[in-house]
């Protein structure tokens, strides 16, 4: 098992044929469903909405390594340490949260 320190090495481990096989297997284990959605009472799904911008399926799922691959090089493939979650359970795991601007027309008058 190699180390994913830097951003190559992970690209590497992310691209390969071995991740997306296993990925697909663990996304179709849990259901194609966020786990930790349904941990909080919640259901999210993929809806296999397409993406003109990016010319492909939105992103809406993805497989998540409970302890993080930098730190635990050797349970890179391993099952147990997989789970599907959202693309917004992924990034609140991860500390990447993003304000939304307010809606200055909230509050205004509907006609």
């Amino acid at each position: 098992m190699g180390e994913y320190k830097i951003l190559q090495q992970k690209r590497k481990f992310y691209d390969s044929g071995e991740w997306k096989r296993i990925r697909t297997e663990i996304k179709r284990r849990d259901n194609y469903e966020c786990q930790e959605c349904k941990r909080n009472g919640r259901v999210s799904v993929d809806t296999n909405e397409y993406s003109e911008n990016a010319k492909r399926k939105k992103i809406q799922l993805v497989v998540h390594h409970i302890k993080e691959l930098e730190y635990h090089p050797e349970l890179a493939l391993d099952l147990d340490n997989l789970e599907t979650v959202c693309v917004d359970c992924h990034n609140k795991e991860h500390g990447r949260l993003f304000e939304r601007k307010p809606n200055k027309w909230e509050h205004d008058e509907r006609w």
